[in-house]
């Protein structure tokens, strides 16, 4: 027969450890809070007066508490921006096995792997705990001008007629449906919007603000005021209706274009000569520059120095860099080492002591694959700057309710005054995973 314990007075700083530390772990609560117990009774390990036992948290200026999820997550660009917002991640998916490996480096946990293996809406409800925003920079390879032109030329079906790629995005409405995160924070290729004439986006506009019942701000915004590349990118922000009634006050961060940040600032000074292109490569690019150039197209390498912004980094710059090219005196022009890469995308070493990147953000895959999870990541900077004005909005709510609650959901069950007051430990829960 099942037996509980309930634990009265528990502080809610307590709680959530409990919650983040068991699933991280990949455990139940039980077995979780056994574990612990198992130890200090015979004495394992314990802890001296000298010990640390947690982070000392980060105070952030004007956040709010909040919990995200972080689904497409690559190697965490949502997750990091949004953690500078306030934030705390609960839960994360990602199908590339490269990118779960850096993603665990980093962040002391391995997503979840293939979104489609959640089957039905009492999986999503299983595996996906409770959240306050679900961010995701759903699969934008059938939206980009890059994507649709070769999968064209190859005869392939594209935006939502790719079925591997393009219908993750009814994936990921019906995890909203299941869910109903009161925000919900996308990111995509600024192609989206034009794609098919419109009607890609017809689609994914109606199915957010019609059939999901959001609220949904949409903006373009360049990553060169952050950091010292051109990388426009649509970010799509949705309110609950439910939530936050027809009209939040919400809008995109003004961005500034003055005192952009230069290549110079994410320069090495030392770097290896494997970086530098062959001969071969080189006189190549150049010959395929001059032929594009008389056909009137524009289509060529970018040559750029420590003063320059660099065009957008892709995912396959680690076939020639070609579209960021470092002009070297004297020399052949090379490639930005990953390193560079890494600064150039905003996963910079000086900030990651904060929020919880002690080691920073190493580098424990190879170069083409680091090339790969960069071109395909999301700016942090650009993220943390949009995650603030919502956090204004979380904050504008807060101020409405006379009950004080955050993000109440209209229809969610109560809870009883035990339940308010303590947390059972049950042997039945399931685990998160």
């Amino acid at each position: 027969m099942a037996k509980q314990v309930l634990i009265r007075d528990l502080p809610a700083n307590v709680k959530a450890w409990i919650e983040e530390e068991s699933y991280r772990k990949r455990m139940t609560q039980k077995e979780f809070l056994l574990g612990i117990l198992e130890d200090a009774a015979i004495a394992k390990d314990s802890p001296s007066l000298f010990d640390e036992l947690m982070p000392s948290p980060v105070v952030i200026p004007n956040a709010l508490p909040f919990t995200f999820i972080d689904i497409f997550a690559g190697i965490g660009g949502f997750r990091v921006g949004l953690n500078r917002s306030g934030g705390r991640c609960l839960w994360s998916c990602e199908y590339d096995k490269y990118s779960q490996k850096t993603y665990m480096r980093w962040f002391g946990e391995k997503p979840f792997g293939d979104i489609n293996e959640l089957k039905t809406d009492a999986d999503i409800a299983r595996v996906i705990p409770d959240h306050d925003l679900l961010s995701a920079g759903f699969p934008c390879q059938p939206f980009s001008i890059a994507g649709v032109s070769k999968k064209k030329s190859l005869g392939h079906a594209h935006g939502f007629d790719d079925v591997k790629q393009g219908n993750l995005f009814f994936k990921l409405a019906k995890i909203i449906e299941v869910k109903r995160p009161p925000v919900v924070f996308l990111e995509n290729v600024k192609n989206l919007k034009s794609h098919d004439g419109g009607r890609t986006w017809d689609v994914i506009h109606s199915t957010l603000t019609e059939e999901l019942n959001y609220k949904v701000f949409v903006n373009i915004i360049d990553a060169a005021a952050f950091v010292p590349q051109h990388r426009e990118r649509v970010m799509i922000v949705c309110f609950d209706r439910n939530v936050f009634g027809d009209n939040p006050p919400f809008s995109f961060p003004e961005i500034s274009n003055n005192e952009r940040p230069l290549l110079k600032n994410i320069l090495e000074e030392r770097v290896d000569s494997k970086y530098m292109l062959s001969s071969k490569l080189w006189n190549y690019l150049k010959e395929y520059a001059k032929r594009h150039k008389a056909k009137g197209n524009g289509f060529g390498y970018g040559l750029v120095g420590p003063d320059d912004i660099a065009r957008t980094m892709s995912a396959r710059y680690y076939k020639d860099g070609s579209e960021i090219l470092i002009r070297q005196n004297g020399k052949r022009p090379r490639r930005l080492t990953p390193l560079e890469a890494a600064r150039l995308m905003g996963f910079d070493e000086e900030r990651a002591g904060l929020f919880g990147h002690t080691n920073g953000f190493p580098q424990v895959v190879s170069d083409t694959q680091a090339y790969r999870q960069f071109g395909n990541a999301v700016v942090p900077a650009v993220i943390e700057a949009v995650g603030k004005e919502i956090v204004a909005v979380m904050n504008w709510h807060l101020h409405q309710k006379d009950n004080g609650c955050l993000l109440k959901r209209n229809g969610k069950k109560s809870l009883s005054q035990k339940e308010k007051d303590g947390i059972y430990i049950n042997e039945d829960a399931p685990a998160y995973v």
